[in-house]
């Protein structure tokens, strides 16, 4: 069974990889860098700040504490333990997978830190910002989604490590925004008590 999965997260990664130009190309390494997308995130900054007030300085942390959380876990309980090589660095897909301007990635794959990050954040911005913006749950999980694509489009990532990155940073942000609540409620529940 897990034979049989690992053949066909393999064989997708062949044929989504294999669907490739010179134009995206240059939007798919656009799409995996961090930097490109820092007024983004600052806006994102500003709108949270603006419709929260005090509150957003103990929600930006929460945000904050979710995506390093995924990031970090992602590595020290998954790539660190599994061990899984990234299909650029695999030795029998050599010279058959597209790869972007020589661009490897670190040695293991499985979980997708970038699908973990992108999608711990995408989870806690649609929570704090989806009454503000009616379409925006749609808008950050496409945009977290299409991140994501990319680091199979480059090369660096199969299908499962990007699916169980995005599960796990969702996970680990839908723990954090509970916590947050419960602390929430309690606070409000002895502030009335007073």
């Amino acid at each position: 069974m897990i034979e049989s999965l690992i053949h066909l997260d393999k064989q997708l990664f062949l044929f989504l990889n294999s669907l490739h130009n010179s134009f995206f190309d240059i939007v798919m390494l656009g799409l995996s860098s961090k930097t490109l997308w820092i007024p983004m995130y600052a806006y994102f900054l500003y709108l949270i700040i603006k419709q929260y007030k005090k509150q957003s300085w103990i929600i930006i942390p929460v945000i904050i504490l979710s995506v390093a959380l995924a990031d970090s876990l992602s590595v020290v309980m998954f790539k660190n333990v599994f061990m899984r090589l990234r299909p650029s660095h695999n030795p029998a897909f050599e010279g058959i997978i597209h790869i972007v301007n020589g661009y490897k990635g670190g040695d293991y794959g499985f979980v997708s830190s970038h699908a973990a990050n992108t999608f711990a954040l995408a989870i806690s911005l649609m929570h704090f910002l989806k009454l503000k913006f009616r379409l925006f749950p749609v808008f950050i999980i496409s945009w977290a989604a299409l991140v994501s694509y990319s680091r199979i489009y480059l090369g660096v990532h199969y299908p499962a490590d990007v699916l169980c990155g995005a599960l796990f940073g969702s996970l680990i942000a839908f723990i954090l925004l509970k916590l947050y609540a419960y602390l929430m409620n309690r606070q409000q529940a002895e502030t009335r008590i007073k």
